[in-house]
């Protein structure tokens, strides 16, 4: 005898279920993996980051080493400017994404310059995650633009994944499940020395994916469920004395 049609369904709805837990992905997982302001396309570069520092990366600033199989890179004093780390590479649209965890540092940053200066950076402290556009002149009348400012509480130990987006003038920031955007006619230059800061003693990396990327043919519909630029501002840290961390000319 046939089982009945919502014994049917159940079974059915068993089976892909278990399907899918057999291939080990989470429904939760496969949501987080929807396109938002990209689509990811060919991998660019791909590393652990489970080896000591090498090419194509350059330090500029601080210490940078492997430790317990991961990267780590602390600020150093004597600097008097935080921990740099970049690649020496240019990018066109693109999907940057990584994992870090606070062992002691007081700020990090995944940041992209322009050819000339700064362009824009997701900002991460222990408290708060900023995206933003970066000062591009420093001594002349462009400022910094934040487009949202996140209110966290990211407990040293404690690993956390950095999504970046950049197609044409437009950026896209995910720190877990923190998402913001904003657009601005800089971000149409040439993205240049893309890389990573550390403000203090130390923070942790690991598992860099870059992709190349197209826009998102959904991404209005995207966008409106997002917050509109400038809208989720929670309180600035308090500044703190010391070293820049990566905002320095050419840093």
């Amino acid at each position: 005898m046939k089982p009945a049609a919502p014994l049917r369904h159940l079974a059915c709805a068993f089976a892909f279920s278990s399907a899918v837990l057999a291939l080990g992905v989470p429904t939760a997982a496969r949501a987080a993996d929807a396109p938002l302001l990209a689509v990811p396309g060919k991998v660019l570069f791909e590393n652990k980051l489970d080896t000591a520092p090498a090419a194509p990366w350059r330090a500029v600033k601080g210490g940078w080493e492997l430790k317990d199989g991961v990267w780590r890179g602390s600020e150093k004093p004597e600097d008097k400017h935080g921990a740099v780390n970049r690649m020496n590479t240019k990018l066109k649209d693109f999907v940057w994404e990584y994992e870090f965890k606070f062992e002691g540092g007081k700020s990090t940053s995944l940041s992209i310059n322009a050819v000339k200066d700064h362009m824009a950076r997701i900002l991460i402290t222990p408290k708060t995650v900023a995206i933003q556009k970066d000062d591009n002149d420093h001594e002349g009348p462009d400022k910094a633009v934040v487009f949202a400012r996140f209110a966290v509480d990211f407990q040293p130990g404690t690993w956390h994944k950095v999504r970046l987006e950049m197609v044409g003038d437009t950026i896209l920031g995910k720190v877990d499940d923190h998402v913001a955007w904003g657009s601005n006619d800089l971000f149409k230059q040439d993205r240049a020395s893309p890389g990573f800061t550390v403000g203090g003693q130390s923070v942790d990396f690991r598992n860099v994916t870059i992709r190349e990327a197209t826009l998102n043919p959904e991404w209005d519909k995207v966008k409106a469920t997002l917050p509109a630029p400038g809208s989720q501002m929670a309180a600035a840290p308090a500044r703190q004395g010391g070293a820049k961390a990566g905002k320095g000319k050419g840093q």
